[in-house]
């Protein structure tokens, strides 16, 4: 060997030393960055070319099935997290066994209040604890009304904010892959840029699950689980409207709630055939139109029922025909066409309501009474409280079958909300271990700060080795200048 092919050899040592450097220190310095894939230096020998070593690229480790697992994870995650929150809000609103104030817990209340008014019907405190304990059982069952139609609306409106946070990304991910492409053509690096379009593939996929799919020239394309392209050449553009206040009524069939749009089609967003299956966009939508929706006809049964015990005919003869009986529809008398959201409609009679400006003594007497009658009379009490005790058909399967007593019926609700949190809570509980194993997975192929810490005292040594031979060249260089 020569001592100027010494001398390029050492050269390039020394270059591929310097690059390979480099990238360990970058990779230390982003050893906590998320999103971030390690890098290595690929070196051949340039022996074609003339002696040494060239360095022909920079390679991202990153693999795409340990990546594509983690995603799931996370989507499923997101959704299970979505649905838990809403399961847990719900059961909160109709009350635990514990709780004191729970929906049954107002009509147990309601209950000994009418026994303990019947053991003393003369007792106007007494007669007037039953309208604040049936006032209290309204109100309870109407706030529960009125906290799922507030679910129903932030489901609206983070469908809303999701589909713009959608549109942003798959724009970004579009420009992400021109710039890809183009530098890759430069023969540049595109391992930041590989790194930035992960990031943002991360952010769509927690919102909608994404199959990717390698294109040509580096450029990637984005299915969804239910086959709805959200990126392939161009990125699709997603429509969505929201809407200010969602009311019981409303719902998609009737065009009273937006759907979602793919470029200007419509797409299917239910839980069991969506296009967008998974992740926290389809837990929304489910949210919106399907959970909300049950726990309403839910509390509409409660309230159905409640109404119609009181408007049992002969139970108050004093009341007319048609006319409301103890509770109301919002003041008059339930009529079935008008279910849906009767739970937040539903009030105590002003009749026999004091802080409505009626009397109490009619809870006795008859809501139609127009005197008090005779105080030590309690037939009317007792048939109230003889009334709630009644086996009734419910008016809907969703909480059960058979007959049921006004407690009966509240104990069902109860029991069915518990047992949905429950149940949500085990799926959550499942969704975050898969998570957290597969990213702990995702993190042991990422950065290893001892490894990288051994790669550097190797380049190091290598470094001082080919320092060493231009050294030695050098040294002969001068000796024969010497002669």
């Amino acid at each position: 060997m020569s001592i100027s092919t010494a001398l390029n050899s050492a050269m390039s040592g020394l270059t591929a030393a310097s690059r390979a450097s480099a990238i360990v220190s970058e990779n230390l310095a982003n050893a906590m960055t998320p999103g971030y894939a390690r890098r290595s230096l690929v070196l051949s020998s340039n022996a074609q070319t003339g002696p040494g070593v060239q360095a022909v690229g920079i390679q991202r480790h990153s693999d795409p099935g340990i990546l594509a697992n983690r995603r799931m994870a996370d989507a499923e995650y997101g959704m299970a997290s979505t649905l838990a929150g809403f399961h847990t809000r719900f059961e909160s609103l109709v009350g635990t066994a514990t709780d004191e104030g729970s929906i049954s817990a107002r009509l147990a209340e309601f209950e000994s209040s009418l026994i303990a008014a019947a053991s003393r019907p003369d007792s106007e405190q007494r007669l007037e604890m039953v309208a604040v304990r049936a006032g209290d059982l309204a109100q309870s069952i109407s706030d529960a009304a009125e906290g799922v139609r507030s679910m129903r609306t932030q489901a609206d409106h983070a469908i809303g904010a999701q589909v713009d946070q959608l549109n942003q990304a798959l724009s970004n991910v579009q420009e992400l892959n021109t710039r890809i492409t183009a530098t890759s053509s430069g023969g540049g690096s595109t391992a930041a840029l590989l790194d930035q379009r992960q990031m943002l593939i991360d952010e769509i996929n927690a919102i909608v699950p994404v199959n990717v799919v390698e294109r040509d020239h580096g450029q990637i394309a984005l299915y969804t689980n239910g086959g709805a392209v959200l990126l392939d050449g161009p990125a699709a553009t997603l429509s969505f409207s929201v809407t200010p206040y969602v009311v019981p009524e409303m719902n998609v069939d009737t065009g009273t709630l937006s759907g979602l749009q793919i470029n200007g089609v419509s797409v299917r967003t239910g839980s069991q055939n969506g296009v967008m299956q998974g992740g926290t966009l389809a837990a929304e939508f489910q949210i919106r139109d399907e959970l909300a929706v049950a726990a309403q006809a839910d509390l509409d049964v409660v309230a159905r029922d409640l109404i119609e015990r009181f408007e049992t005919a002969s139970l108050d003869t004093t009341v007319a025909t048609g006319d409301p009986g103890l509770f109301t529809d919002g003041g008059s008398a339930f009529d079935v066409t008008q279910e849906v959201g009767l739970a937040g409609r539903l009030k105590l009679n002003s009749l026999v309501d004091p802080a409505q400006g009626g009397e109490s003594w009619r809870l006795r007497a008859g809501l139609g009474a127009t005197d008090p009658g005779e105080q030590g009379d309690a037939q009317l009490l007792q048939a109230f409280e003889q009334i709630l005790g009644d086996l009734r058909t419910v008016s809907s399967t969703g909480l059960g079958t058979g007959q049921m007593t006004a407690a009966g019926l509240g104990s069902s609700l109860q029991s069915r909300a518990g047992q949905n949190r429950n149940l949500s809570d085990q799926s959550l509980s499942f969704a975050s271990a898969s998570k957290f194993e597969l990213t702990q997975i995702e993190l042991a192929q990422g950065v290893d700060t001892d490894a990288e810490l051994q790669a550097l005292m190797v380049i190091e040594q290598a470094y001082a080795a080919n320092a060493r031979v231009i050294e030695a060249a050098d040294d002969m260089m001068q000796t024969l200048l010497r002669l």
